[in-house]
């Protein structure tokens, strides 16, 4: 367990979810979306923005950490601990991110990878309420696999069942 790091990498995929799409899916307003995008709290990793009347493109990762960045601020953390967050985040592996629960005090944003990690977070007293980020995986997977995307080759209609985006990789290791 360590306090969240910067680091930042970023995934790219075949398939983007316009802004709306990435709205539903991650639960928040349109205007949460583009004021995150405009300040770099999470920017599109398929397209971003190119001026007025261009269309961002958000990837599977991307929508789950706006859905990350939902859950912490309506819990009341600081923007600057989830900015932290947000580029800890970025720089980890896709197969790494369904292990961690981010646990919270309020004031920092703690890693844990483990059960053991989180009690001695709690025995510390420093945990207050946590995101398991396996948890929220699940949901953004389930409100995209009714949401549509598109190419970002050529920005013709796709389903994430159908391209090789993260989403449909992981389905294809699950065997589903």
């Amino acid at each position: 367990m360590s306090e969240m790091e910067s680091t930042t990498t970023d995934l790219k995929s075949d398939i983007g979810y316009r802004g709306a799409t990435a709205c539903v899916a991650a639960g928040i307003t349109y205007r949460q979306l583009d004021y995150w995008a405009r300040t770099g709290l999470v920017e599109p990793s398929i397209q971003p923005a190119t001026g007025s009347g261009s269309q961002r493109l958000y990837g599977f990762r991307d929508i789950l950490v706006l859905k990350i960045v939902k859950r912490l601020l309506d819990t009341g953390v600081s923007l600057q601990n989830i900015r932290s967050a947000v580029d800890h985040l970025r720089g980890r592996g896709v197969s790494d991110l369904e292990r961690i629960t981010l646990m919270s005090d309020g004031a920092s944003i703690y890693e844990c990878t483990s059960a053991d990690d989180i009690i001695d977070l709690l025995q510390g007293g420093q945990g207050v309420f946590g995101i398991a980020i396996g948890r929220v995986w699940s949901e953004v997977e389930g409100s995209l696999a009714t949401l549509q995307g598109e190419s970002a080759h050529d920005g013709s209609p796709a389903t994430s069942g159908v391209s090789n985006d993260e989403l449909a990789q992981r389905r294809k290791r699950k065997g589903a």
